[in-house]
């Protein structure tokens, strides 16, 4: 049950219809991993724990530079040589009392970790870390909602856990059931995943590091990942397997629907490992 305290900290959330109490108690019971805690991955934990979400696990063996500071806002200059995860974890377990995990880099040995988690959002800066996560996502049954910013254009790309009807692994459809209609689940059907959208050998100089970046426009991005990753807990369905691209250069949308590739490697059948 909720506390006092908590109907006071969260009374603006639980007066909206779709959430009330029950919707709060669904974010407290809740298991989020976040991959990446650079400039989207900061933004996102804290959004997600001042939301009262009950856990969030955080992927990350980078660690913090000066360069980092204008966009990734739980550092401070005396962080400086510490690991991301670790520094992220300690501020925000203190600041809003939410059990917070740290990991190290997500690859093969450590993927296992994600087994019980819920929700997984992808905030990671390459495609070696994309491609493994979406991969694991698809065939363990797990709502991915993944993310990516680079100068002027920010990427949203959700993979529905209802995606792969073939039941493999552990499902958390049931633990938090999302409202897809009939019709909703045939074109998630015929959606893509995230392996159909940018194949296993796709590969791309476009990062901040390289192409550059303003700290609002990657917050924006963020923003809009942790406010997916509500509204999915809350049971408010939302279009899966869609590119959403945002240019910030010329504040326009564009959405594309991702159509599955009959020889993608991952929802086609093809059978690679996921390092599980």
């Amino acid at each position: 049950m909720l506390s006092d305290n908590d109907f006071l900290r969260f009374s603006r959330q639980i007066l909206l219809p779709e959430c009330g109490e029950a919707g709060q108690l669904k974010l407290r019971q809740s298991r989020v991993a976040i991959i990446g805690v650079g400039g989207l991955g900061c933004q996102v934990a804290q959004l997600l724990a001042a939301a009262g979400i009950g856990e969030l696990w955080l992927f990350d063996d980078d660690r913090v530079e000066l360069s980092n500071l204008p966009r990734q806002l739980l550092f401070t200059d005396a962080d400086i040589g510490h690991n991301k995860a670790q520094v992220a974890a300690g501020l925000l377990s203190r600041r809003y009392g939410a059990a917070i995990h740290a990991f190290g880099k997500l690859d093969d040995s450590s993927i296992h970790v994600l087994g019980d988690i819920h929700w997984v959002v992808d905030c990671s800066d390459n495609f070696a870390t994309r491609h493994r996560l979406a991969a694991h996502c698809y065939r363990h049954q797990k709502t991915l909602i993944s993310g990516a910013i680079a100068a002027f254009e920010g990427l949203l790309f959700l993979q529905s856990a209802n995606a792969n009807g073939k039941g493999k692994g552990r499902s958390t459809v049931s633990e938090h059931p999302l409202s897809v209609s009939r019709a909703a689940s045939r074109e998630l059907a015929a959606s893509g995943c995230y392996h159909c959208l940018f194949p296993q050998d796709t590969e791309s100089a476009t990062r901040c590091a390289t192409q550059g970046v303003l700290g609002s426009a990657v917050a924006a991005i963020a923003a809009l990942q942790a406010q997916m990753t509500q509204q999915l807990i809350l049971g408010m369905p939302l279009p899966s397997g869609r590119m959403q691209r945002f240019d910030f250069r010329h504040f326009r949308w564009h959405e594309a629907r991702v159509p599955a590739d009959p020889h993608c490697a991952v929802c086609a059948g093809g059978g690679e490992s996921d390092g599980c």
